[in-house]
Order: structure tokens, then sequence, then C-alpha cells
């Protein structure tokens, strides 16, 4: 059972129009960054984050990352593009303008545009503007660069902070106004320098291609898959544990996820529709591999 549902393919059509098809097991093999061990209801959650807005992680549109093997919970973020290239594909976009927030040394706060800032001079924070169809004024926002500073566990400063703090500030601050501009298009995604432990820098940008055979997925030290079941068994067990894991998963993962998102996972009719899916497929993914 537990082979059968790691094995289940999720197909659906990304943003650009390509086909992605997507299985825990495949998910657990190819896609987690970090080295930690992720829990079913983070594969989960990464795999219903992907379809509900039509990303495709094997070109790097998303990532699951997991560090270390503590009870801290998984991150998902988005990939470095996503947010400028789908704002400028959206009918009601009308352009966007973002820069640094420096303090000048008579304590007055300018607001420059781009990511200019001289040795010497105060960074505080960045702002952005993103104007918008049939609104007046734009979205804007301005954050402060303390709040979002990468720092490594103990407690410095990671070397991409380090090293071009104003275009990251830059960047948190335009990503947060896309997403209060455009909340049906950006729910639930965010971008890995808004996350000040991950460095976003060592995360693998490269397309991902993955191999034509299964693999065994069994963690070391656990007993093989259980021996077969009859088919109708099978499925209706593999339905009922993708249900308790998604709807688990809102709760597993409730820090850094939008509600929106967990909402979604916990929703009967989405959840239904994953499993019927999953449970098409089950018999091409049993007797052709994962494809």
């Amino acid at each position: 059972m537990a082979e059968a549902k790691d094995k289940a393919v999720v197909e659906y059509s990304t943003d650009s129009g390509s086909m992605v098809k997507l299985s825990p097991a495949i998910i657990r093999r190819y896609l987690v960054q970090g080295g930690g061990a992720v829990s079913d209801q983070e594969v989960m959650m990464f795999l219903m984050l992907c379809k509900q807005q039509r990303l495709d992680p094997f070109l790097r549109e998303a990532y699951l990352i997991k560090y270390g093997q503590g009870d801290s919970p998984a991150t998902l973020v988005t990939g470095k593009e996503v947010f400028t290239k789908r704002a400028e594909r959206h009918e009601a976009f009308r352009g966007m303008h973002a820069g640094v927030v420096v303090c000048q040394a008579n304590g007055e706060l300018e607001h420059r545009a781009g990511s200019l800032v001289l040795e010497g001079e105060d960074l505080v924070g960045g702002w952005a503007k993103v104007w918008k169809a049939n609104r007046d004024v734009p979205y804007e926002n301005s954050v402060t660069f303390g709040e979002y500073v990468g720092r490594k566990k103990d407690g410095t400063v990671n070397s991409q902070w380090k090293n071009k703090p104003a275009t990251m500030i830059r960047k948190v601050a335009l990503v947060q106004t896309l997403r209060e501009a455009f909340p049906e298009t950006f729910s639930g995604m965010y971008d890995a320098d808004e996350m000040s432990h991950v460095e976003s820098d060592a995360l693998d940008a490269s397309p991902v291609t993955i191999d034509d055979e299964p693999r065994d997925v069994t963690p070391e030290g656990e007993p093989a898959s259980k021996p077969a079941q009859p088919k109708a068994a099978e499925d209706a067990e593999v339905t009922d544990s993708l249900i308790s894991a998604a709807v688990q998963t809102g709760a597993a993962l409730a820090k850094g996820v939008d509600a929106e998102i967990m909402d979604a996972a916990r929703g009967k009719a989405e959840i239904a529709k994953t499993v019927a899916r999953m449970a098409d497929v089950s018999d091409e993914t049993d007797e052709g591999g994962l494809f």
C-alpha cells in the first residue's frame, strides 16, 4: 500500500501549458533540497501547491526545502522569476517600481530607485509600487532590512545578504507588493529571500531530469513493501491514507503557508479530485513505472 501511494502520479498543466507528472516518490527522490527528511504531510503540501498554482518544480519554479532531521517544518518557496513573469502576463498589470530605503546622516529617509547603496551609507529597508488596471493609486509597500536579513544558525549574516544586501531587500519588497496586488495569482507563493533561514544562492537552479526506471524508495532499515493486495482493497487503503495526509497538512505546516492554501488542502472537493486522479493512474504506475 505504501509503495502504491508513493508512486501514484498526479498530472496537470503548468502556467506555460506544459504537462507535469508528480508523485510522492518523484518529489522525495528528485525535488527535496537541504538534506532533511520530509514527512508525508510536507510532500503532500508541496504537491498540492504545485498543482493548484500550476508550477513546474522540474524547471525550479518551486522548491521543497528541509534542513536537518529535527521537528522544524519544511519550507515551500517559489523560483526567482515566477513572480515577475506571471505579473507581466497578467492582463491587469500596469507596471512596477522598486528600490531601497537609505537613512541619511541627518536622519532623513531616502526612497531610492534601484539597489545602489554607496559604502558607508545606512541601508534600512526596501520599497516597491505596483500599478494595476482600474485602480487610481498603486499598491505600495516598504519593508525593514533587519526583519528579513538572512542569518546562519550562529546568528551571523549569510553570504548572500552580506554581499548583496540592497538587491535582496529590494526583491523582498517587490515580491510582497506583487502578492498584495494579485492575491489570486500569488496566493501561497513565497520567495526564498523572504525566508531568513534559506540561502537562495545555495539552491540548485538547474532543471531536473528524472530516470525512466523507478527505484526502490523504501527508507534504509525499514521492511520492504507489503505483499500485493487485491486491487479494490489497495485502492481504498491508498485513498484513506491520502485523505488523512492532506487533512493533516494544514496543521503540520501552519507556519509560513497562507491560510488559503491550507483551506484548499483541507477542502473535500480538492482532496477528492486529487485522490480520484491518483486512483485512476495507479494501475499505470504499478505496471509501467513512474510514467
